[in-house]
């Protein structure tokens, strides 16, 4: 099983496959607009920039699990990430990341990737999940990491080529 097993909503609203980024180095993110972590729009944008025409795609998907910190609408929510931080990389619908509500790809990066003391469940706010071209998640980042922190990784994973 691969990330490409899975669908999500996009930000305004369409439905897509993951299958459409097969081949791609991936980095999702649960993202916030009201979280301390929320500057790192400005870092994730830049490393979009950086590395998208060598095969990386960043996947935010905003999340209000967390102190009530994405509360906004999908539209409040991207208007938000466009004006205050030039976002350009695909985002998505709102989604749950934890519990029994959570989104079918967050479970199944969740347990190939286990946090902090071999746990199941994303901590916080911008927690990252670098996956190689084959659609296998092969690391997970906590809040804190900076991206320009992930470039070295990124670069080391877009040189393997995809199987």
């Amino acid at each position: 099983m691969t990330i490409y097993q899975f669908n999500a909503k996009t930000i305004d609203g369409q439905e897509i496959s993951l299958k459409q980024y097969e081949g791609k180095v991936v980095l999702i993110v649960n993202t916030a607009s009201k979280c301390g972590f929320t500057p790192q729009f400005k870092e994730l944008q830049e490393l979009y920039e950086t590395y998208k025409d060598k095969g990386l795609e960043i996947l935010g998907f905003p999340c209000n699990q967390f102190m009530n910190q994405d509360p906004g609408s999908e539209e409040e929510i991207k208007s938000f990430c466009e004006l205050n931080y030039g976002v350009t990389f695909p985002m998505f619908a709102k989604v749950d990341v934890n519990g029994v509500y959570a989104h079918p790809l967050f479970r199944y990066i969740r347990e190939k990737t286990p946090g902090l003391l071999g746990l199941n469940t994303i901590k916080w706010n911008f927690t990252k999940f670098l996956v190689d071209a084959n659609g296998n998640v092969i690391k997970r980042f906590a809040p804190q990491t900076k991206p320009s922190e992930i470039a070295k990784d990124i670069e080391t994973i877009l040189t393997v080529k995809p199987a």
